[in-house]
């Protein structure tokens, strides 16, 4: 395949992870993840990569979000900063130490906020009222996010939902904290690695650019139910599926 060919296959994979990303505050990282990693690249490579588009996707989509008035300042803050945080820890630990071994059981922990999520849609469970401990789950969701290459959206996202937050703040919120966690993790990894593979980089950052305003608007018009039943399907077939090949890797 050549190079020319390949970027634009890229392009297309970043348009598409993009408008699932800011519509269901996830999947960018969990799509761009697994093509990248099907190709044989090392996983710290691949975090590597997506994390560099991300800087520019996230970005995007923050202010694509914040312009439609999606993003709670308050809310903002309290994932944004303690993220970096737990960014830069996980970048750091992902270059030295291996990172399947918690994978299982972060898949387990997220199969069960989606069917809590499915709950909630169906009108099976009530909000809970104010949101707690937000930022411990802004640095846990930022270092999963770095060792995992795309765990901020569906820890984060999924919690917050799962614990009664509007979709459509929660969504924008947490698209746009993505922005200050993403460049953290981006800036450890490049001080590590330095950038890599950098027409995979171009073709998922100028995808997801492209595709950042439009989905910023379809969560905004979108009723909240379908929004919950859409990311609790695409959280619940990840995690079986990623718990289904740990348990036949064990096998």
């Amino acid at each position: 395949m050549e190079l020319t060919e390949l970027f634009w296959w890229f392009v297309l994979v970043g348009l598409s992870a993009q408008l699932v990303d800011g519509a269901l505050g996830m999947a960018f990282g969990l799509v761009s993840s697994t093509v990248l990693l099907s190709m044989g690249l090392p996983p710290a490579t691949v975090s590597a990569a997506v994390h560099t588009a991300e800087v520019f996707t996230t970005g995007a989509s923050g202010a694509s979000h914040l312009a439609a008035g999606n993003v709670d300042r308050r809310l903002f803050l309290r994932l944004a900063l303690p993220g970096a945080a737990g960014g830069i820890l996980g970048a750091w630990a992902l270059t030295r130490l291996p990172a399947d071994l918690v994978r299982p059981l972060v898949y387990l922990y997220l199969l069960a906020l989606a069917l809590l999520i499915l709950a909630r849609a169906w009108g099976r469970l009530k909000p809970k009222g104010e949101l707690t401990r937000v930022p411990l789950l802004g640095f846990v969701a930022g270092a999963l996010d770095a060792s995992g290459g795309g765990g901020w959206g569906p820890m984060a996202t999924s919690t917050l939902l799962a614990r009664g937050g509007q979709a459509r703040t929660t969504i924008g919120s947490v698209n746009a904290a993505e922005f200050v966690v993403t460049i953290a993790i981006s800036a450890t990894f490049f001080a590590s690695l330095g950038l890599q593979h950098l027409e995979l980089v171009l073709g998922l950052l100028v995808g997801g650019i492209v595709a950042a305003p439009l989905a910023a608007v379809i969560v905004k018009r979108v009723r909240e139910r379908w929004v919950l039943i859409g990311v609790g399907v695409l959280v619940g077939t990840v995690s079986l599926w990623q718990i289904v090949r740990s348990l036949i890797a064990l096998a």
